[in-house]
């Protein structure tokens, strides 16, 4: 049975509710959040096994550009510092390097980091990024990290189902890093069965890159029925198989939010991030909140909730009753996931559908 989402609208405010610009979003387990992924489209040129059921087409409304910036900009206002650019993929907006170019001009209103510059990220499966990660450079981009699930060609072919495309990321890549968008990250699910015999070759190519690969284990967020527990492999082999390459040592956090476990090659040579929210979830410091393409606000990749923000948009809202919104959505952020656990459903939508 499909488990469809709870669709909050909540088009109504009291009068007690007055959010100020820069106010702090605190969800209700005193979680300060600073991450916003935006999905820009829920389109994809890949059919990936571990997302994709095969079928490369929209399957809800995207936004106009204005109307993602006017919502992002009230994000802003109320303390996000990051800003993430999915989908989907993005590179397939036409208007996406406008986009970037608009967010690139926004500065953080105050806290800790008032003045400073809006980072600005994309999350790519590389295969156009080649073309654009010049031009996204110019716009402003901060930063860009490149799905990439194999080092061998038709390894990743098999899990992209896309004839001819392992070329084309691996010179997206590198166009990424001439453009000066680097370190790039490249991220890798790994499957059991399906690519986890590439560890080894992520290190080599950390290294001879100068690129950081990080690895995250498979969650139950695809389009089919795949997932099983048996499939994720687990921080330690990596860390063991990696280590076989060129001894590993453990790095500090760059901040008590990150996501993922950091190591670095004890000759300083090459950086390894494992992203494990199955075995060793993250979520008491979560710092994310998330909107989709068709401007619903989800807290947690595995809500049963999505509070919908385009609907208030839609019907006229001030940008103050728009905060006010958020506010609420965010304070209804859920303690944690429950992967694994007996009873867990998963979300009615994918990764794809979501924003990675």
């Amino acid at each position: 049975m499909t488990n469809f989402p709870e669709i909050v609208q909540e088009p109504q405010f009291s009068g007690s509710t007055s959010p100020d610009p820069a106010q702090s979003l605190i969800d209700s387990h005193g979680r300060v959040i600073t991450d916003l992924r935006v999905s820009v489209t829920d389109r994809c040129n890949y059919k990936c096994v571990y997302c994709r059921t095969g079928q490369v087409g929209a399957q809800y409304d995207e936004l106009t550009t204005e109307q993602y910036l006017r919502l992002i900009r009230n994000f802003v206002d109320l303390g996000i510092e990051k800003v993430r650019l999915t989908g989907g993929e993005p590179l397939l907006r036409r208007d996406l390097i406008e986009m970037v170019r608009e967010l690139a001009t926004w500065r953080i209103p105050a806290g800790p980091n008032a003045g400073q510059k809006l980072d600005i990220a994309i999350t790519t499966n590389g295969h156009l990024l080649e073309d654009l990660a010049q031009p996204l450079k110019d716009a402003g981009l901060s930063r860009v990290t490149v799905s990439m699930d194999a080092v061998e060609q038709e390894t990743f072919e098999r899990v992209t189902r896309v004839p001819g495309s392992f070329p084309a990321v691996v010179r997206g890549i590198r166009a990424a890093q001439q453009a000066g968008l680097g370190p790039v990250k490249v991220n890798c699910v790994l499957l059991r069965g399906f690519n986890d015999d590439q560890i080894e070759g992520f290190g080599h190519l950390a290294r001879r890159e100068g690129i950081i690969v990080r690895f995250i284990e498979f969650m139950p967020l695809e389009e089919g029925r795949l997932w099983n527990l048996d499939m994720v492999v687990p921080v330690k082999e990596i860390v063991d198989r990696l280590s076989t390459v060129f001894p590993l040592k453990p790095l500090a956090p760059n901040a008590a939010s990150e996501t993922a476990r950091r190591y670095g090659f004890t000759d300083g040579l090459g950086e390894i991030g494992i992203i494990a929210p199955v075995t060793q979830a993250f979520c008491g410091a979560c710092s994310r909140i998330r909107l989709t393409s068709d401007g619903k606000i989800r807290t947690c990749l595995f809500s049963h909730r999505e509070h919908d923000i385009y609907a208030l948009l839609r019907l006229g809202a001030s940008d103050h009753e728009l905060r006010a919104f958020i506010l609420q959505a965010v304070e209804k952020k859920e303690a944690r996931h429950h992967i694994g656990e007996p009873g867990f459903l998963k979300p009615s939508r994918s990764m794809v559908h979501i924003g990675g």
